[in-house]
């Protein structure tokens, strides 16, 4: 790289060796905990739980540094281990995309049956409950949306109605449906996630991170390299991607191209959340540029915090759809239980809009504050 006229105070390969080594010091920290919890819950003070989530957010830092400031690392080296640790933060991301994706369609199924939830149970705990109350069982408690939990008190809730025909006919059955494809799935990938840890693939690029923790390889010119351009080379991708978005569609009432694709017996993936999904891993990239470049005490940006947030729900509501559609295309399944998974479908695919419009409004905040 030509050599640059450095200021003092900008960041540089030296700034990003310490970055790394922070990284690699939590994952090294996180896998100990892991260990300890010997991976199931109950047997201690904390939970596998964190550690697997530990595990996944220092992976995905290194791997992005790996990305976006790749001329700053030896090659060999970088290009050797940036794969092996995208396969280790997939595979120890599926059973709780599995978890999450489970509990946001049973409570997307008792909210639109009318039913609710007990304060204190989630929708998965409380499944065998809450599918009885779907179909007209009494309960009285607080009702959750989407992923996040919400307890309230005050009086109880209104007597679900019946009143709703074919939905609430064919929810218990499609809430049965789904806890079964999705508990299989989840229990499928503990194990693989298990099996990974304790594989030889594993140990070397824990070796190779153990490593990292004390020496980054940098190339000789590194240290007096800014860190600057490439992250904003980051942002600029980042930047193009999102201009390529069709923000004037996000959000619309009557998105007819999507409705036509939700309705088609194709089991591909949506054709039109391929590039916001592509947008999310680049605001992602952009954010751990951001923090090599400032710490992770350095200043946070709320609205791209909002933004990844609105992209995050768009990719789990986006998840969640598929799963439904795909839980309806079951043979042999009662017509009552498909029109249920069908409207629980449609309802998903509405939360994908929502979250494309809550980031148009964001992101278009974010550019016209911008001097």
């Amino acid at each position: 790289m030509a050599q640059q006229h450095l200021d003092p105070t900008d960041p540089t390969g030296e700034a990003l060796a310490g970055y790394l080594r922070a990284q690699a010091t939590e994952f090294l920290r996180a896998l100990r905990l892991h260990r300890e919890t010997g991976g199931a819950t109950g047997n201690g003070t904390e939970d596998p739980v964190d550690a697997a989530r530990a595990l996944r957010r220092s992976v995905r830092r290194i791997s992005a540094s790996l990305h976006t400031f790749r001329p700053l690392l030896e090659p060999e080296w970088s290009e050797s281990l940036q794969p092996e640790l995208a396969w280790l933060s997939g595979t120890l991301a599926m059973e709780h995309a599995y978890a999450a994706r489970q509990e946001r369609l049973l409570l997307a199924l008792h909210r639109l049956s009318g039913a609710t939830v007990f304060p204190a149970q989630s929708a998965v705990a409380a499944t065998s409950s809450a599918v009885g109350a779907v179909v007209g069982s009494r309960s009285a408690g607080a009702e959750r949306v989407g992923t996040t939990a919400q307890t309230t008190t005050g009086p109880p809730a209104p007597t679900p109605t019946t009143d709703r025909g074919n939905l609430t006919v064919g929810a218990a059955k499609a809430g049965a449906l789904l806890e079964r494809q999705l508990t299989l799935a989840r229990t499928r990938a503990h194990s693989t996630a298990l099996q990974a840890l304790g594989s030889s693939r594993f140990h070397a690029v824990a070796d190779k991170i153990a490593v990292l923790a004390s020496e980054v390889p940098l190339t000789t010119t590194a240290p007096t390299t800014a860190l600057q351009p490439l992250a904003a080379a980051a942002e600029d991708r980042l930047t193009d991607a999102i201009a390529a978005l069709p923000l004037v569609t996000a959000g619309s009432p009557y998105n007819a191209e999507a409705l036509i694709h939700g309705l088609s017996p194709d089991p591909s993936p949506h054709p039109q959340d391929a590039p916001w999904h592509q947008v999310r891993l680049l605001l992602r990239l952009h954010r751990y540029a951001r923090e090599a470049l400032h710490g992770t005490g350095g200043p946070t940006d709320l609205r791209l915090l909002t933004a990844g947030q609105a992209l995050d729900r768009h990719r789990d509501a986006s998840e969640a759809a598929a799963a439904a559609a795909s839980a309806a295309r079951t043979p042999r399944i009662a017509p009552a239980t498909a029109y249920a998974l069908g409207v629980l479908h449609a309802d998903q695919r509405h939360e994908v809009e929502a979250a494309r419009f809550t980031f148009q409004q964001c992101w278009q905040k974010q550019a016209v504050s911008t001097p």
